[in-house]
């Protein structure tokens, strides 16, 4: 009895290892990434007239030398604009979904209490011209790969260094299918933990514990995992780390004191709220 359970229980742990194995073989080349730092929706100040995200913002992190992470998601009208929340409530002051505008309802819209505008993702690209490496999340909640297909469009003709990533495995799989030699990664966090105080189904919890633990590696082989720092110390992320030596990238440090911390814990860092002293990457 004891020793059927003992087995059981290794099956388990092996096809656990299995699911949350990354890309191991052809390993991508993170060679021009590192010895930067990564400012979080560029060098930014909401309080300011370089908000998060905006126009100002990216042209300062380039200037500074930084490398650059950037949302991008979808208007009414399937234009990709470079802005983070789902709802414009917070950063614009109207209470709707990016999704539910088109891209002229939002020009007349600025970001905070600036003059900036919501920018297009070309206009972006434009600005940075392959002065600095990009991180592009894609933003999507659903099985709708159509901001991959639109973005790839804008990020092929791009002769600047980049990687994708998302927190939705979909996204990251229609790379692994259709543009395979692009560095691709998995974003990760503590949902379970942070969704606690709200009433979540079951449905959600099941949903939120396979994303949580990396359980769709083993679909999507993401050439990188990008974990909120505080986490880095939660399973599966440690073993992609350890036990596969997968790249990590570290977000969002928020202080020198956060940095250090992370320091052995990740290969590359994205920051806002303060500047960072030091080497950027442990390699």
């Amino acid at each position: 009895m004891l020793l059927n359970l003992i087995i059981i229980l290794f099956i388990i742990f092996v096809l656990y290892l299995l699911a949350i194995m990354p890309k191991i073989f052809n390993k991508s080349n993170f060679s021009d990434f590192r010895n930067r730092y990564y400012a979080h929706r560029g060098l930014y100040n909401n309080k300011e007239s370089n908000p998060e995200n905006s126009m100002a913002a990216f042209k300062l992190a380039v200037e500074n030398d930084y490398g650059i992470e950037l949302d991008v998601q979808l208007t009414k009208d399937k234009i990709p604009v470079v802005f983070h929340d789902d709802n414009l409530k917070r950063v614009c002051g109207l209470n709707k979904k990016v999704k539910d505008c088109t891209f002229d309802e939002l020009q007349k819209l600025t970001l905070f209490d600036s003059k900036e505008k919501i920018p297009h993702f070309q206009e972006v690209l434009d600005l940075v011209h392959g002065k600095v490496p990009l991180i592009v999340e894609l933003k999507s909640n659903d099985f709708d790969t159509t901001v991959c297909n639109i973005v790839d469009r804008h990020l092929s003709k791009y002769e600047g260094i980049y990687c994708i990533e998302s927190f939705n495995p979909i996204m990251v799989l229609w790379y692994r299918s259709n543009r395979p030699n692009i560095i691709r990664g998995q974003l990760s966090t503590n949902f379970l933990g942070k969704g606690k105080k709200k009433n979540k189904t079951i449905g959600i919890k099941i949903v939120n514990f396979i994303l949580q633990n990396l359980l769709l590696n083993f679909i999507t082989k993401p050439d990188f995992i990008a974990f909120e720092h505080r986490y880095a110390d939660m399973l599966s992320f440690k073993l992609c780390r350890d036990l596969y030596n997968t790249e990590t990238i570290a977000y969002t440090i928020k202080s020198q004191e956060e940095l250090l911390k992370a320091k052995n814990k990740f290969n590359l860092f994205i920051f806002d709220n303060f500047i960072p002293e030091g080497e950027a990457s442990k390699y």
